[in-house]
């Protein structure tokens, strides 16, 4: 093996990020006119969602007597999201996240016209109605990504977390009076009223969403194909040990929170002896502990850490799944239900938020994304465990099982507590330029070898290997390949970083991915390096010996050509 080797000067440049303090004070998401918008068509159409989820829960009651199958009309909903969210979130931050949830919600008024045909007529069979439950899911699924990350692109970062609450608030709203709605209309007019209700619903987020012209940054680099930019984000979920630890406490909480709603119409039918009308109670009954859940995030969020409010939340959530089968007194389930609702959107919000705030925004609806898919995943595979222990054992003790399972979730935050994130600046520092180079490079040269030289002198040598430990960290996060840290024998004080990306391409994106958050890292070892100079960095293109043929010229393409890159600057 060879390595063709070009030098260029190294460019460390650093700059104070504004503080929180300095920053004005964070505006009111509802006072920005499209997250206004936006936010009261979603109300619609999630009144519509809610009342078709009622639907499809009681039709299965009509069209099936099987536990398992009740259970599985959720999952139908939810596994989809366990299967396309990573997908679904590399879509996302490589597409316009407009185009995108106009195209989901387009797509699910035509799936639900559908359905609510299908109810009319009759044809309705209980594979049927999963099968288009799960199409609607599925764009639900590809839908959640962009809404999620569109919004820190509507408003500053610093009005975040007001935003993501309102959402909930917003859902939550619409769950306490949107089921009790649709037990009336099912009861009223039959479960395809419902399906009809929820395809209308769609419209009035459809229309604002083609009337919405979003500013775009200006795309400098191409887009990442979908396979690399899937790998990026499982690489920076991967290598970020607070979200890493959020993801899991967010399965977990999941599996144990399943129960809930996919024993609803179970708790309804077969513990109360009630209808329709009980179910919609019921599922009126979580909207409102939900909505009062998403009123108090913000007070919990100046008061208790964010462990705090996790157990809160999950403690909520156990303690009314414990209460909702202790009688069969409607009143005591719905008390129950209002405490697994305030419980719910405690923790799933703190969840959502902590997500959001660790990640920056070119894979922020990655980061989304792969919280969907765990968290709705435990949703999944928690109903259909749930449902099975509802038929063979009863409604009772499955919802008595779940209780335990959510209070041995609080046991994790006792062993691995969740720390106060979200308060790093992410933002991209944006001041790394592309160098020039004595060997013309292309967009696909590579793979590319950087190796970086410090001189440090011995009584720094253990400061300077901790604070490489992060390097390595943050450079396998941002794309890098095979790390590694070398001494020189022949010279003590030298110290060599070494790492290759595929492309130049790669190395270039490996770069521009840095965060003022990521500069305390880059001070510190550039306080550490002693000498005239900066530490030198060689930039070099790996090349095989014996590729080419003696007979053949190599190709300029071989060897990169900037006129054929319309990617390189200037």
């Amino acid at each position: 093996m060879a390595i063709r080797r070009f030098d260029a000067p190294a460019i460390f440049r650093f700059t104070v990020p504004v503080s929180e303090a300095d920053s004005p004070a964070a505006p009111s998401p509802l006072s920005i006119p499209i997250f206004r918008a936006i936010w009261l068509a979603s109300l619609s159409s999630n009144f519509g969602g809610l009342i078709q989820s009622v639907g499809a829960a009681w039709m299965m009651t009509s069209l099936s007597g099987s536990s398992l199958m009740v259970a599985l009309v959720p999952a139908a909903t939810t596994l989809p999201i366990m299967l396309l969210s990573l997908w679904a979130g590399a879509v996302a931050d490589n597409l316009e996240r407009r185009k995108v949830m106009l195209a989901c919600q387009s797509f699910m008024l035509f799936v639900s016209t559908i359905l609510a045909l299908a109810a009319w007529q009759a044809w309705l069979t209980p594979w049927t109605l999963l099968g288009l439950t799960f199409f609607i899911g599925c764009a639900t699924a590809v839908n959640g990504p962009a809404w999620q990350a569109s919004v820190g692109d509507m408003v500053p970062r610093s009005a975040l977390p007001s935003a993501v609450g309102l959402n909930s608030m917003g859902f939550n709203l619409a769950r306490s009076m949107g089921p009790a709605l649709g037990g009336v209309i099912v009861a009223a007019a039959g479960a395809a009223a419902a399906f009809l209700t929820n395809a209308v619903s769609y419209i009035p987020l459809i229309f604002v969403l083609a009337r919405w012209k979003p500013e775009r940054a200006p795309q400098l680099l191409p887009r990442e194909r979908l396979g690399v930019a899937m790998r990026a984000g499982v690489r920076y979920v991967a290598m970020s040990p607070n979200i890493k630890l959020v993801l899991v406490r967010a399965l977990a909480f999941g599996f144990g929170a399943s129960a809930v709603s996919a024993l609803m119409p179970l708790v309804a039918r077969d513990v109360l002896g009630g209808g329709a009308l009980t179910f919609g109670l019921l599922s009126g009954g979580f909207g409102i502990g939900a909505v009062g859940g998403a009123l108090s995030t913000s007070w919990l969020r100046a008061r208790y850490s964010v462990e705090r409010i996790v157990q809160i939340g999950t403690f909520g959530l156990a303690a009314g799944t414990a209460v909702m089968g202790l009688s069969d007194w409607p009143l005591l389930a719905i008390l129950g239900y209002l405490m697994a609702g305030a419980g719910w959107v405690i923790a799933l919000a703190t969840f959502n938020v902590s997500v959001q705030m660790s990640a920056p925004r070119w894979v922020v609806a990655r980061a989304v994304a792969l919280y969907q898919m765990v968290a709705f995943g435990g949703m999944a595979i928690g109903a259909s465990i749930f449902g099975t222990v509802a038929e063979e054992h009863g409604v009772v003790l499955a919802l008595h099982a779940a209780a335990a399972a959510q209070f041995a979730v609080m046991l994790i935050g006792l062993v691995r507590p969740l720390p106060q994130i979200g308060e790093d600046n992410l933002d991209l520092q944006n001041l790394w330029r592309e160098p020039e180079t004595a060997v013309p490079v292309e967009a696909r040269s590579g793979p590319v070898v950087v190796t970086i030289e410090y001189r440090i002198p011995p009584g720094s040598i253990v400061p300077f290997l901790r604070a490489m430990s992060e390097r390595r960290r943050i450079r396998r996060r941002d794309g890098a390949h095979g790390w590694s840290l070398m001494r020189d024998l022949g010279d003590p004080e030298l110290w060599i970083e070494r790492y290759h990306v595929s492309t130049w391409l790669d190395y270039v994106r490996h770069n521009q991915r840095r965060t003022f958050a990521d500069q305390a890292n880059s001070e510190a070892i550039g306080a550490l390096h002693r000498g005239p100079n900066p530490p030198v960095v060689h930039r070099m293109l790996e090349r095989q010996t014996g590729s080419l043929p003696l007979s053949r010229a190599p190709d300029p393409r071989e060897m990169g050509d900037p006129m054929t890159d319309p990617t390189r600057s200037s």
